[in-house]
């Protein structure tokens, strides 16, 4: 499965984004790198002269995270359906100080959910807009 590693920066927090006043990783970028995550999944799916467009989301974010915390965003399962693709994608916390990627310390969930994506023909979706 696609797994993208982000480092929490100054620009990804709360206060930044306008999502809320404290400096911890902003559900709205948590979002933003767990679409990253679909997209990337997604590209070796689809067809020439195909896309996919973010079209539903669930997400849960139940974690903070602070300023230089190393998030893993990992797609853990993709189901096509219909003209669509249904991903499950969940957000760890590396453990401070982890060179190893999932070792005994990593792994606390900060963010779990599911990211709905349509396939389309990226000339004909341009050309309605």
């Amino acid at each position: 499965m696609t797994t993208l590693s982000f480092t929490v920066s100054e620009q990804d927090t709360a206060l930044a984004l306008g999502s809320g006043d404290v400096p911890v990783l902003a559900t709205p970028r948590i979002l933003a790198w767990m679409e990253a995550a679909t997209v990337a999944a997604a590209s070796g799916q689809l067809d020439s002269g195909s896309t996919s467009v973010g079209i539903e989301v669930f997400l849960t974010h139940g974690r903070a995270s602070g300023v230089g915390a190393q998030i893993d965003v990992e797609v853990t399962s993709v189901t096509e359906q219909d003209r669509g693709l249904t991903f499950e994608v969940v957000a760890r916390e590396r453990a401070r100080g982890s060179a190893d990627p999932g070792g005994v310390n990593d792994g606390a969930v900060v963010a779990s959910g599911r990211v709905v994506r349509a396939v389309v023909d990226r000339q004909r979706f341009l050309s309605r807009l």
